[in-house]
């Protein structure tokens, strides 16, 4: 029998770093993070609020993080699509990132990334709307 190779969410070495986040309540909470995941993928696996709606392809806001200045100065700028996406974010601040678009490195070593109180899934308000249009006719 041949051997298996098992494949993680991410294409990254094994080393990782430390992620520090405050969580909706305000508490906090440590976790690590493989070099080359992103901030949405360490947020899931550690069962942090943060949804993820359109399963990391800069197509929604529910991934919305709030980052230092300093970090989001050392990021590269986000792209046209992702500020999109960040316009129908809840809570946006001017350095409010995709976590899906936030490529852990060795110099994120130590951020504190701040989930916002509430996010904006419009997949699922489009649907709560349509239901109570059908409900209300």
């Amino acid at each position: 029998m041949g051997s298996v190779r098992l494949h993680s969410d991410d294409n990254s070495s094994h080393e990782s770093v430390t992620i520090n986040w405050i969580r909706r309540d305000g508490s906090k909470m440590e976790t690590k993070a493989r070099i080359g995941s992103n901030l949405l993928r360490v947020a899931q696996r550690y069962e942090l609020e943060i949804e993820g709606a359109c399963e990391g392809v800069c197509a929604c806001s529910t991934c919305h993080c709030i980052l230092d200045m300093s970090v989001y100065d050392s990021l590269p700028e986000p792209s046209e699509t992702e500020e999109d996406m960040l316009d129908q974010a809840f809570g946006l601040t001017p350095t409010s990132r995709l976590g899906c678009q936030v490529i852990v490195s060795k110099e994120l070593d130590g951020i504190t990334v701040k989930l916002p109180k509430a996010t904006r899934n419009f997949y699922v308000v489009g649907d709560l709307f349509k239901l109570l249009l059908q409900t209300s006719s």
